[in-house]
């Protein structure tokens, strides 16, 4: 869904045989992941490549080696259409309202989960320093802007033009960022993946299958109810009425006791004039290697990497990084000022990137999921994430959304899982013709197939092949390798 005239995806491929220091269990060789550098990218490639297992840090964009990583790092994403909060966040919120309506100020020690993620990818922090790109522009400038200077065999590749046209890139102001944010149906998948659904063993999950628990509370109001209408019947029997009022109390009756708080409700509650405290949000476009896209069919913000800041009284007190894609809001980082730590804003920015997840859906339909990071169950500390359903896991295997509830069984067992059961089931987006893989050499676009027989030294088929197996291939017919 690239816009008409936006850069390409180009991408530096930097593999993934060294290990470096582990940010959660301190392994000092034990986290392994491949890499790559974004000199610019769509926001249909990103959404493509985390819907496989990718995440970016900055321009770094990696993908943990799961079956070999000292801590196993699973894709999350909840599905934020059905969210339904918990009691630790209603009491999360309800903090916060206290605060800003009545200046309340909770003694209570925080909540057990960490401010957020934010210190998440501390994993990519010990290997970006030797990844940066040293490639000039110019070699990543194509050779026209329509990308119709493509060589797409030997016998077109003939008097290549010379004009030279700059690859777009968002010239705004950026913050420095110093913490990652890994922060936060079954549903609709999006389109580029399929959910899988099993029914949980005996003790193990939620029994899908049983309607969900209700409070005694809500079960006597439905019986005062029920008690209401045998009363009545005396009065409304042959009436035409009869049906009709009946039909009216059985649907209020529902209503009322079915209808658990929605996020908005505790979010969107209307203040007193003379509340103590203001709590404002402003958000615009930052610096990314994500180029902005503006359809008439998305989102009126727009797609694109933005900062959300919290301002209390006048002054800013947390800035959210976010990444809005064509079916997901993806979390990238959080950082605060710690003086207001008191008010858990981690898991406060987290449920309001949910609210805004399920705003953003009204204008753009397809965009209903709330991507968190990464879940890492060998790390107690980030399990947290687990707490934001329903949410999802991906399978590291054959990249299909498999419900957290199935998951969790696999994970006690082992800290490396296939979730998908189909024993037969395979990437569907495997790579099936190395030679389609688009590649960027000498300012010129053509097939890896025609690259190959100009290259001149030893072969890189074997890191092209990784690599394009690692994106798929969809993106790799998609997305420009770079090549010098």
């Amino acid at each position: 869904m690239a816009a008409a005239g936006s850069s390409p995806t180009i991408f530096e491929y930097f593999g993934g045989e060294d290990g470096y220091r582990c940010g959660y269990c301190k392994n000092e060789s034990g986290n392994l992941s491949h890499g790559m550098w974004a000199h610019s990218m769509t926001v249909q490639d990103y959404q493509d490549l985390i819907d496989r297992g990718w995440r970016r840090s900055g321009k770094y964009v990696y993908k943990p080696i799961m079956n070999q990583t000292c801590c196993p790092q699973y894709t999350i994403r909840c599905q934020a259409l059905r969210f339904q909060t918990s009691k630790s966040h209603k009491k999360v919120l309800k903090k916060m309202l206290k605060f800003i309506s009545k200046g309340d100020v909770s003694k209570a020690v925080s909540e057990e989960e960490p401010m957020d993620s934010h210190i998440e990818d501390a994993v990519s922090c010990s290997f970006v320093h030797r990844s940066e790109s040293h490639v000039s522009e110019a070699e990543l400038t194509p050779l026209n802007e329509d990308h119709a200077d493509v060589v797409e065999n030997e016998d077109e590749d003939k008097g290549e033009t010379k004009e030279e046209v700059n690859v777009k890139k968002a010239e705004l102001d950026s913050l420095q960022i110093c913490g990652d944010k890994d922060a936060a149906v079954p549903g609709e998948p999006s389109p580029s993946t399929k959910t899988v659904h099993a029914p949980p063993k005996p003790g193990k999950g939620a029994d899908l299958s049983k309607p969900p628990c209700r409070k005694a509370k809500d079960i006597r109001k439905e019986r005062k109810l029920q008690k209401l209408l045998q009363n009545q019947r005396c009065t409304l029997e042959g009436s035409p009425l009869q049906a009709e009022h009946q039909a009216l109390l059985l649907q209020s009756s529902k209503s009322t006791t079915n209808q658990p708080k929605s996020i908005e409700d505790f979010i969107f509650v209307p203040l007193p004039d003379d509340a103590p405290h203001k709590l404002e949000f402003t958000r615009f476009l930052c610096d990314s290697p994500l180029e902005p896209e503006n359809p008439p069919n998305g989102p009126e913000c727009g797609y694109g990497s933005f900062h959300q800041q919290y301002w209390l009284d006048g002054k800013i007190i947390a800035v959210g990084v976010i990444d809005i894609l064509p079916y997901c809001v993806s979390s990238v980082y959080l950082y605060y000022d710690p003086d207001y730590s008191f008010l858990s804003l981690g898991v406060y920015s987290a449920l309001r990137e949910i609210a805004f997840t399920r705003q953003l859906h009204e204008k753009a339909p397809d965009l209903c999921f709330y991507y968190m990071g990464f879940y890492i169950h060998s790390c107690p500390k980030m399990r947290y994430k687990g707490q934001y359903r329903p949410s999802d896991l991906l399978c590291p295997e054959t990249y299909v959304w498999t419900p957290i509830e199935q998951c969790l069984p696999l994970l006690e067992l082992s800290k490396y899982s296939r979730f998908n059961q189909d024993a037969k089931a395979v990437d569907e987006d495997h790579i099936k013709e190395l030679g389609r893989v688009r590649v960027l050499h000498k300012r010129t676009i053509m097939p890896y197939s025609v690259y190959k027989k100009r290259r001149k030294g030893p072969s890189d088929e074997a890191s092209v092949q990784q690599y394009a197996s690692l994106v798929g291939q969809t993106c790799s017919e998609r997305m420009l390798l770079f090549r010098s």
